[in-house]
């Protein structure tokens, strides 16, 4: 069964940099999500290493944080059925060598230590991340709900217009 979720993804300062921050919303609005939360910024040091927590024993976390810290972010959350696992095959392998055309890094990316984006990796870790980078006010919300947007709305009429015709027919 598909779950409406949410997922963070970040464009990382490389990405910015090139201007690939439309093509990529341009990407994830052609899957039908829906952008509930947007920031362009230069994320703090704290931040990027609460953010990276589980890789800071790795000894690329110095390099990756200060990476991450060279230039602006554009940090977004996306909602919609299985964004989680659809973001991450639409991003692909974290090193764009073994990821294929068609997708994000293998569109975009030539090397493992600049690969432009970052997506959340399950649903757990979404929810993690949103809260770190974001107040649940930064969202676009309806009394307290994150609102479902066009998606919602466009799959009700559809069911309506079935069962409507289902009705015609028998």
């Amino acid at each position: 069964m598909a779950n409406c979720e949410h997922t963070f993804i970040a464009i990382k300062p490389d990405g910015v940099q090139w201007g690939l921050v439309g093509e990529i919303i341009k990407r994830f609005e052609q899957k039908r999500f829906h952008l509930v939360g947007l920031k362009f910024m230069q994320a703090s040091e704290d931040l990027l290493k609460e953010h990276y927590i589980d890789l800071k024993d790795r000894p690329f976390f110095v390099g990756l944080v200060k990476y991450m810290h060279s230039g602006p972010v554009a940090a977004m959350v996306w909602e919609g059925l299985n964004v989680v696992k659809t973001g991450r095959v639409m991003l692909r392998e974290t090193n764009p060598v073994d990821s294929k055309p068609g997708t994000i890094r293998g569109d975009f990316c030539i090397q493992i230590g600049r690969n432009i984006i970052h997506g959340s990796d399950s649903v757990e870790s979404a929810e993690k991340e949103i809260g770190l980078w974001f107040h649940p006010e930064e969202l676009c919300q309806e009394d307290g709900v994150v609102v479902r947007g066009r998606y919602g709305i466009r799959q009700w009429i559809f069911m309506v217009r079935f069962c409507f015709i289902l009705v015609l027919l028998f």
